[in-house]
């Protein structure tokens, strides 16, 4: 890799199914059913059938231990060369980003010239398992060697052995769920009930304009009979947001309800990425170009708040990409909660903030709100953990395609106290 030039990373476009909520439309579809669904779609799309292409990279946060090389087994069913590579990555919400930036350093690098990511996740077909209790009584009858050593384990059998353990999106070193921890933030920063409530309206307004202008039609293709997200509420309001109990702090001083956090979901998405040569080789248009990413991390048990990473991801980022806050035309933050959104905005507003956990010598200052999540948030369409990063970059991507100049900016906070960012420029 020492001497190798870099290449511009060009992303022609993407692909995902509609995002649907948890136990509904795809509540007998795996991880694997949905992701050979997109990759098939994208393969079509893009005409490449039988091609071979670099490497594929794809994740899932909540999988079966059958999905150990879901990646693989995906792409063999994609209808790309049984000979393309594929490997798993798995980073919390911010998977698929983390997957992109991979194969886009590939590119860059000179290691392949063509590359899927993506991510998938299901909370429908969530793997469930047993006790340990019952785990090691099952080994310890599978190790004996004689008859009564297989079957004298199964004297300690019990009731309790068969009461599943659901999985949980608790932080190990905390004991908090994701939304719990939000609460703890979105009071340190005095945000408001009704502020979150308007971020979460304007994404549904947004996604469903979208929708409404054909903005989707080529981004989201038909599975299982759905042809659009189903969460996204096209009547709803201030007053009906308002009515919703808070659900992560039932006391007075809970802001956060099912109306502004995303609601659990199923869904996958992925994005083809390659070098500028291949793509004019096959006759491909260049939506955008990948042309800085970020990843962070923050020490969120003793100092900072669960989902502020991507606050410090993207300072750092535009320090060595030598541009202000104000510097894009599209600003696509993920909405795990409207609070976390506003949140990141307040910091960077933050002359407080900026000089002492950021290192600046004042604040990044502030966004215009119109050029934010413009064709709907996460709130709405929904966040299948694996699958939202690549869903982003394929909406921003047309978006600078569409405009035909300009740059764009995407944040995705995730469990475990991380962040993972990129600029996109327009080609």
């Amino acid at each position: 890799m020492l001497g190798s030039n870099a290449r511009r990373v060009a992303v022609i476009g993407g692909v995902r199914i509609p995002f649907c909520r948890a136990h509904t439309a795809y509540a007998r579809c795996s991880n694997q059913d949905m992701m050979t669904a997109v990759l098939q779609a994208l393969v079509a799309r893009y005409k490449l059938e039988g091609e071979r292409l670099g490497d594929v990279s794809l994740g899932a946060v909540i999988k079966h231990s059958r999905d150990f090389n879901l990646a693989r087994e995906s792409t063999l069913s994609s209808g790309l060369a049984p000979e393309t590579p594929a490997f798993d990555i798995q980073r919390a919400c911010g998977t698929s980003l983390s997957a992109a930036i991979i194969i886009g350093t590939k590119i860059a690098t000179g290691l392949i010239d063509a590359g899927i990511a993506g991510g998938t996740d299901s909370i429908s077909d969530v793997p469930l398992v047993y006790p340990d209790a019952y785990r090691t009584l099952l080994l310890e009858s599978a190790r004996g060697r004689s008859l009564g050593a297989k079957f004298s384990p199964w004297l300690k059998l019990r009731p309790k052995h068969f009461k599943p353990i659901f999985p949980a999106v608790v932080e190990p070193r905390t004991g908090l769920s994701m939304g719990e921890s939000m609460e703890v933030t979105a009071k340190e920063w005095h945000l408001t009930r009704q502020e979150q409530d308007q971020l979460a309206l304007a994404s549904h307004q947004n996604a469903a304009r979208a929708y409404a202008e054909g903005f989707y039609d080529d981004l989201v293709v038909e599975f299982m009979g759905v042809k659009r997200d189903n969460n996204i509420r096209t009547d709803t309001s201030l007053e009906q947001l308002a009515k919703l109990k808070p659900v992560f702090d039932r006391g007075p001083g809970g802001t956060l309800t099912a109306g502004n956090s995303t609601p659990l979901t199923d869904g996958a998405s992925a994005v083809l990425l390659t070098s500028e040569d291949w793509a004019r080789a096959h006759g491909l248009p260049i939506s955008a170009y990948l042309t800085y990413a970020r990843e962070a991390a923050v020490d969120f048990v003793n100092k900072e708040g669960l989902l502020m990473a991507p606050a410090y991801a993207v300072s750092a980022m535009l320090a060595e990409a030598k541009l202000a806050l104000q510097d894009f035309d599209y600003y696509e933050i993920h909405e795990a909660f409207a609070a976390q959104t506003l949140v990141t905005l307040k910091a960077w507003e933050s002359e407080k903030f900026c000089r002492e956990r950021l290192g600046r010598d004042r604040a990044m200052g502030s966004i215009d709100r119109s050029k934010l999540n413009i064709k709907g948030g996460s709130v709405a369409v929904g966040h299948p953990f694996a699958a939202t990063g690549t869903r982003i970059l394929a909406t921003l991507a047309k978006l600078l395609r569409e405009r035909g100049r300009g740059r764009g900016l995407i944040s995705v906070c995730t469990a475990g106290g991380m962040g993972v960012t990129a600029i996109l420029e327009a080609a």
